[in-house]
This record gives structure tokens, sequence and C-alpha cells, in this order.
């Protein structure tokens, strides 16, 4: 039988859970793992969202992909939401801690206790603790893997956006810790992301004129990200290609910002 390298991007026989997948980046990771042969289950705080997007993404690509309600900040629907992938699927393989938010800062001086704390309990505990309830699961499977989505605010002056920068950073923190708790038992990596345009960037209070500044950005490839790019990574990390890589921030950012010298 001739080599396949892209053999050991499939994703047959895992199973998947996929946190904020009902849209945007979510969605995009969600349609990478299926088309490569995983069953998945879509974890989303608007429930009827995430049923309508796995309907669509088990048409396209004849796995078995579902969707629930889940708010990753209460204990309950964590627990609900790992017990339903496991009795769907047998078992689970493979966590992506896709959800993540965060509101702009005018005033990085004037962001208040609770804001930190929010963003901390959604960007940061809320991967931990699904994380923690994922383990016993992961455990069991071959190739186990959580892969967390980061951000690229977390490693550069974020002060605009100074909670969910300060959160996701800790996020870097939480997951090379729990890669060396879980050596040789589960890989443990996040992605850094950039900028990828997504309806989230206007409910985060961003003008469409940023927005469309935003399209142009100062990097190394010249544009935005798309979900596929992200998605793309994300495979790779959660299948046994990325077998040998664990406790590893991976930049899918555009290749960070252009340093011109004397203006060229």
């Amino acid at each position: 039988m001739a080599y396949d390298p892209l053999a050991a991007f499939r994703m047959d026989g895992h199973a998947v859970i996929v946190t904020g997948g009902a849209q945007n980046i979510g969605a995009g990771i969600a349609r990478a793992f299926a088309g490569a042969g995983a069953k998945v289950l879509i974890a989303d705080l608007h429930g009827d969202k995430a049923a309508e997007t796995a309907k669509g993404i088990a048409a396209e690509t004849g796995r078995d992909v579902r969707g629930m309600a889940c708010d990753v900040t209460q204990e309950g629907d964590i627990q609900a939401t790992v017990a339903a992938a496991v009795a769907a699927f047998g078992g689970l393989s493979t966590l992506v801690n896709n959800v993540g938010w965060g509101g702009v800062n005018p005033d990085p001086l004037a962001v208040t206790e609770q804001q930190m704390i929010d963003s901390y309990k959604l960007n940061t505990i809320s991967a931990y603790r699904m994380t923690a309830a994922c383990v016993p699961h992961l455990l069991k499977a071959k190739n186990a893997a959580v892969i967390n989505s980061g951000s690229f605010s977390s490693a550069v002056p974020a002060y605009d956006i100074l909670a969910y920068g300060t959160a996701k950073a800790a996020l870097n923190q939480l997951m090379v810790s729990l890669a060396h708790a879980l050596a040789k038992k589960v890989r443990v990596n996040s992605v850094l992301i950039g900028t990828v345009i997504t309806e989230g960037y206007a409910a985060a209070g961003i003008d469409e004129a940023t927005q469309q500044r935003m399209m142009h950005p100062d990097t190394l490839t010249g544009r935005p990200g798309t979900p596929e790019d992200v998605a793309n990574a994300m495979l790779w990390l959660a299948s046994p290609a990325g077998g040998w890589v664990s406790g590893q921030t991976i930049n899918v950012h555009g290749g960070g910002s252009v340093v011109r010298l004397l203006g060229h």
C-alpha cells in the first residue's frame, strides 16, 4: 500500500467535544473534526443554534454530530455535557475548550473587579473545569488531547481588552501546567489565535470602522485569519499527526506584526 502522509490527520474513531461551537471559529473547528472522521458534540450557550449547526455539519460530512446547550460557567452543565458525549459516543478522546469572549475596555485603569472576575471565570476557569470533568474519560482513550482556544492578546500588550487578554494569559499557564500534570497520558496544547473577523467582534463592542481596518492587518501574511485556518491547526494538534506535541502554544495569527525599518 502506498504511503499516505495525510492518513495521520484522520480522526476516525475519535469522539470530540467542542465548546462554543455553534458559530464562528467553533463551528469551523467542529466542521473540520467531523470532516476528518470524528464524532462531535457541539456544546454552546445557545442550544438551538448548536443543534442547527450540528445538523448542517452532519449532513455535509455524514458523521455523528450533535448539539446541546451548555453554560461552561456552570458545573451542572459541564457534567451534563460530558455525560451526554460519553453516552452518545461510547467514550471521549478530545476536548476543545473553544469558549471565550471579552469586551473592549477603552480605559484600562477603569476595568472593574467584577469584569476581571467574569472574564477569568469564562476564559480560564471554564477550561479548567471542563478539562477536569473530561480527564477520567480521556485517560481511557488512545491519543487523548485537550486543545484550548487561546489569544494572541495574551502574549502582547492588549490594554484595550485588558480583562480578556489577562484571562487568556492565565489560560496559557493553565495549559502548560496541565500538560505536565497529565504527561504521558493526555496531550494538552493551546492555539494563540490572531485576528479572525467574526460576528463576535461586533458583540464585543468593536465598531464597523475598526473591523474594516482589521481586515487589512499589518502581519506577515497581510490578511485576517479564517475559522478554517484555526481549525486546521487544531486538527493537527488533536490527530495522530500531532502525537509528539504537548505543552505548547501554537501561534496562528498570520505571522504577527511586520516590523518595517526606514519606512520600507
